[in-house]
């Protein structure tokens, strides 16, 4: 058994769409999945499965788009996947509530912070599979827009740090 962490795109912020967790651990449940934890009402949830990557993806990403009658954008890491994200933090020094991390599906794009726009005193820097950027007076505050984030999303180290955690317990 592998364990995962699922990262739902725009669910239960900014009115882009609710989706009670309570459901989503019933989804997990009716793909298979074992183990099932959720943090914050956001969309994060942390699980067991025999099933491959894609295969978890796809099994939870059909369950959401029945539910929602629409694609609900999903990005899954591994247990170990976290860990390293959180030790690969370039902005450890600063605030986790104002780091986060933006996850995507490929690494990205090797211009992706020079194509970035309206940026003033954040922070970016390129990972694997992520961008990490830190934002001194806040996400909200910024007008920074990176495009090669349109089809992430971002967590902050405070959340990342947990769900690694979650997913790191036995």
């Amino acid at each position: 058994m592998t364990k995962y962490i699922a990262l739902l795109r725009a669910v239960n912020v900014g009115g882009t769409g609710t989706l009670p967790m309570a459901e989503l651990k019933s989804m997990c449940t009716g793909a298979g999945f074992t183990r099932i934890e959720t943090y914050g009402a956001s969309g994060n949830v942390v699980f067991e499965s025999k099933s491959t990557v894609s295969q978890a993806k796809a099994a939870l990403e059909a369950r959401l788009q029945a539910y929602a009658g629409k694609p609900i954008g999903l990005l899954i890491r591994t247990a170990s996947d976290m860990a390293g994200i959180l030790k690969a933090n370039p902005f450890r020094q600063a605030e986790p509530k104002h780091t986060y991390t933006i996850f995507l599906d490929y690494p990205p794009p090797q211009d992706a912070l020079e194509q970035a726009r309206s940026q003033t005193d954040e922070q970016m820097c390129l990972g694997e599979r992520e961008i990490f950027v830190h934002y001194p007076r806040g996400m909200g505050r910024s007008k920074l827009r990176i495009p090669a984030a349109k089809n992430g999303t971002a967590r902050n180290m405070n959340t990342v740090a947990r769900l690694a955690k979650l997913a790191l317990k036995t």
